[in-house]
């Protein structure tokens, strides 16, 4: 049973790995310009008790969710989204524990968000064109698949996966940041996010130790578990995002302004990016890296990616 299992997974990950590693399309279920008049099944009409959408009441919603793990850039991610006038995205709700510790109390979170009833800075209450969150894929997204796949199709959720192609740059900022958690390296503060050179400088001085010996088992392993949500997610209106090609190429926010039926805006965001150039300047044992993984398939991760 347990071979059968193994040999399920890494069908998974084999059907699976084109989507993660090379896909820039875009999964729309509807041809052509995301317009309101051309896509009436997936939109909403909420009617939330804590307020009234008063004027904007006739006007539909679009109901997202961002998939996602940790370091992925779903926090400069939601920024852009949320520096839209009419995008409210409100965080990363389910990284409190109490909502997540079983299915139904997911689904009431995840009615309270839809119903517009979800109170955060993000709120841009009756007028809001879009609404949504992001969840990490470690915060019940896997555990109750089965019922959150189905309440999205209900509710005509629409998901937006966000990965890091570059599985080696996502371990880097990792350890990192879970160092950085305890040695509080800015002032005393601990900060995932950083508005400021001075500031990426300081935390970038880091550099982290990575297991060599365990090191392609670890990146099969995040891997496996994106491939996984993608064949959970599959069938729900969806588009595959990768941080990579959003800062190499920001015309891609046009792809998801249109996916999110919005009007098109020029989005902006005050994070400034931690790590950058090349990653043998950011690991401690890089010689013992670039060995383990030269003549891999993870070989192309030891270069510069933007």
């Amino acid at each position: 049973m347990v071979e059968d299992m193994s040999c399920f997974l890494y069908k998974i990950t084999t059907d699976a790995r084109t989507k993660f590693m090379e896909s820039n399309v875009i999964h729309n279920l509807t041809p052509g310009r995301l317009k309101q008049t051309h896509i009436p099944n997936i939109l909403n009409y909420p009617e939330p008790l804590s307020f009234n959408r008063n004027e904007c009441a006739p006007n539909p919603v679009m109901f997202f969710a961002i998939l996602s793990n940790q370091r992925s850039g779903s926090g400069w991610f939601e920024t852009l989204l949320n520096s839209h006038i009419n995008v409210s995205s409100n965080g990363e709700i389910f990284s409190v524990k109490e909502r997540r510790q079983n299915a139904s109390s997911v689904l009431q979170t995840l009615d309270r968000v839809y119903n517009l009833d979800w109170l955060s800075s993000a709120s841009k209450n009756e007028c809001s064109a879009a609404v949504g969150f992001k969840w990490m894929l470690n915060q019940g997204l896997m555990d109750h698949h089965k019922e959150i796949e189905e309440y999205f199709k209900r509710r005509n959720v629409s998901v937006i996966f966000l990965f890091r192609r570059n599985l080696l740059r996502r371990m880097v900022s990792m350890l990192a940041n879970s160092y950085d958690s305890h040695a509080k390296l800015l002032n005393g503060t601990h900060k995932s996010h950083v508005h400021s050179a001075e500031e990426a400088d300081i935390l970038s001085k880091y550099k982290p130790f990575i297991n060599s010996t365990s090191l392609l088992k670890d990146l099969k392993d995040m891997e496996m578990k994106s491939a996984k949500a993608l064949q959970y997610y599959n069938s729900s209106r969806h588009m595959i995002l990768h941080y990579e090609d959003l800062m190499r190429n920001h015309t891609k926010l046009k792809d998801v302004q249109e996916f999110l039926g919005l009007p098109e805006m020029e989005l902006t965001s005050r994070q400034v990016k931690i790590h950058k150039g090349p990653l043998s300047d950011h690991i401690q044992n890089w010689d013992d890296v670039n060995k383990a993984l030269t003549g891999t398939e993870y070989e192309s991760f030891l270069e510069a990616d933007y």
